[in-house]
């Protein structure tokens, strides 16, 4: 791991090295960190030829603790205020946003918010643009699996002494009453670029209300895949399928911008 220093907080970073011209930058879920992506990046780069670039935010992994309690705006707070500076760091001069989760949803602030050229596309799998009962839910049943069960020994071991403060922080703040009312989805017919969602048929912590509601939404080019026998994670659940969705919209946005430059196709 190497470490960026932004502001004052240190934010672990690794990088995936790919000879194509688009870095993809990937946004870990709510209680996720760069090595709770496991072998997916390193499959993702080898799959497409795009360098990768993946960070564990503030308060999870081995990055700098984030103040509690966490707001109810705290994606927006990331996506406003730590992903620009980060974008910057990698160095990518076009990139295309993965994000999960957590990760999806502060994605699509940043593409609702921002007009940034160097912003090809997003990918977002089993993202959030308003609060299920079904999530609230699952994030419920993850607090008794945090306090009575294993979960805290197994999210330790990618987060080590943040591991309290990155579970409390998000399961409080999702369970607070307050929270039932973040919605973004007025931000999705402001979306400009190009946008894939992945969403498992199964997923406990969201229904294909999500998915239904960028259709009706989004103006800007738009692809869903639904993967069965899948779950909230669909690069971990379904890894192939979500690899071979992800490189063939990848794909498709090559094609789009060496029609329109002249280049010659290249991630």
């Amino acid at each position: 791991m190497e470490f960026l220093d932004l502001g004052g907080a240190k934010l672990e970073y690794r990088r995936w090295p790919g000879e194509g011209k688009t870095g993809l930058v990937l946004l870990h879920e709510g209680l996720g960190s760069v090595s709770m992506w496991r072998d997916f990046p390193d499959r993702l780069r080898a799959a497409s030829g795009c360098p990768v670039f993946a960070w564990s935010r503030r308060g999870y992994g081995g990055s700098s603790p984030a103040p509690a309690p966490w707001p109810v705006g705290y994606m927006h707070d990331e996506a406003r205020n730590w992903l620009p500076p980060v974008l910057a760091a990698t160095g990518f001069e076009k990139f295309v946003l993965i994000g999960h989760s957590d990760g999806a949803s502060i994605a699509t602030i940043y593409a609702g918010e921002q007009r940034n050229p160097a912003l090809g596309g997003l990918v977002l799998m089993a993202p959030h643009f308003f609060v299920e009962d079904v999530s609230v839910a699952s994030i419920a049943a993850a607090r008794e699996a945090y306090e009575a069960g294993d979960l805290k020994r197994r999210l330790a071991r990618h987060h080590g002494d943040n591991v309290d403060g990155a579970f409390r922080g998000w399961n409080r703040i999702w369970l607070d009453p307050a929270f039932r009312d973040w919605d973004i989805q007025a931000l999705l017919p402001k979306v400009q670029v190009p946008t894939l969602i992945i969403q498992g048929a199964d997923d406990e912590y969201g229904t294909l209300a999500q998915v239904e509601a960028a259709q009706a939404a989004m103006s800007a080019p738009l692809t869903t895949a639904v993967l069965p026998r899948c779950r909230h994670s669909p690069h971990r659940d379904q890894p192939e399928a979500t690899l071979e969705a992800i490189v063939a919209f990848l794909s498709g946005l090559v094609s789009q911008n060496a029609a329109s430059t002249g280049d010659s196709p290249a991630c």
